[in-house]
């Protein structure tokens, strides 16, 4: 049976902690192992980030690199190399080199190119990525963001393909029932982060401060290093607002059952997992109209303008004011999901694409 390579430069899908990048592995690994398209093998666990921009640590990883290739290289080789999310902070350094060592074919989940970062301190791995963006055989993108700068410096004979965002589950249970109670229970769920997830935590505070209506209550749903800073944002509105600290997935998807809309204004997300685990489970999201963000939230949910808090502001008045209208919005986000970003959606397009590859018929 053919064997497919699978790498994660990043964060290795079997890793323990949670995040979004490892549950979009452990997914992918999960559709292809379904897939009948061959064994799936971790070919390494080698990670390439670089979380800072630094030219050392960049040039450790590269010798680090340099001797994994040279210890694969002396293995049986595979079908197919196939790797998930190379970016300027973590390049695959390992599968361009490997995959022409081996002369098989090579292909890119959720690759990206960046070409503002060829100049400055990310300048060595944001050639790397290019670089390997430019080996591939085949990328699939996951946003149209990511497919305008894909097309844009596109080789020659290589295929781009979109593969949607997608949740580990084969289907999903009977809808829920939606509790009823007088005052509209919001959800926010992140980690507390510096950076990006704090700034969505400040717009959702700021948003909040401006709601006119006082029928609502807010739980939060996370935990890490910017606790203290998340706390004090929130500290305004005294009860209510519940912090119920990290949960395992279960009960998330509980706390998506009982509460009548996310509120996440997505700030720097890639898509967000979150949104579609929202959806999955009939709960209406509201997110800032951003790249990415988009594409998973248009028909399941709604979208304000990127960076407006009046915005954000006026359309939780809105979704607090309707009860009906979150009901429909939450049931047109779960026949959504259920459509397009379940496990068979993304097997049947990773089947397609890369059955020709794996027996050759694709030069």
């Amino acid at each position: 049976m053919a064997e497919i390579a699978f790498y994660a430069p990043m964060k290795p899908p079997d890793d323990a902690v949670p995040s979004g990048d490892r549950t979009m592995a452990r997914a992918l690994v999960s559709a292809l192992t379904s897939s009948e398209l061959g064994d799936v093998i971790l070919i390494s666990r080698l990670r390439s980030r670089d979380k800072h921009g630094e030219e050392a640590v960049q040039k450790a990883i590269e010798m680090a690199a340099r001797a994994e290739i040279e210890k694969l290289s002396e293995r049986n080789p595979p079908a197919l190399w196939l790797t998930y999310h190379s970016y300027y902070k973590a390049p695959d350094l390992l599968g361009p080199a490997l995959s022409r060592h081996w002369g098989i074919p090579y292909a890119l989940i959720e690759a990206t190119r960046a070409s503002s970062r060829l100049k400055g301190p990310y300048a060595r791995f944001a050639k790397a990525a290019e670089e390997a963006c430019d080996a591939a055989d085949l990328i699939f993108y996951l946003t149209d963001y990511d497919r305008e700068a894909l097309e844009r410096d596109r080789t020659s004979n290589q295929k781009l393909v979109w593969l949607k965002p997608f949740l580990n589950r084969e289907s999903l249970d009977a809808a829920p029932a939606r509790p009823s109670h007088d005052m509209t229970r919001l959800l926010a769920c992140a980690m507390f982060r510096p950076g990006d997830k704090l700034a969505s935590y400040q717009v959702l505070a700021s948003a909040l401060a401006q709601v006119r209506t006082g029928s609502w209550t807010l739980t939060i749903v996370g935990d890490g290093a910017a606790r203290a800073e998340v706390e004090a944002l929130f500290s305004r509105f005294g009860e209510r607002v519940t912090f119920l600290g990290a949960l395992d997935q279960d009960g998330v998807n509980e706390q998506f059952r009982r509460c009548d809309a996310l509120v996440w204004p997505g700030v720097g997300e890639a898509y967000g997992m979150v949104y579609l685990e929202a959806q999955a489970e009939a709960c209406p999201v509201l997110a800032e109209d951003r790249p990415g963000v988009r594409d998973v939230v248009e028909g399941g949910g709604w979208l304000t303008p990127a960076n407006d808090v009046p915005a954000y502001a006026r359309a939780i008045e809105s979704i607090i004011s309707d009860a009906d209208g979150r009901l429909r919005v939450g049931r047109q986000a779960r026949e959504k999901v259920a459509t397009d970003h379940l496990i068979a959606n993304a097997r049947a397009t990773l089947t397609e694409a890369l059955r020709p590859l794996i027996t050759k018929e694709y030069h």
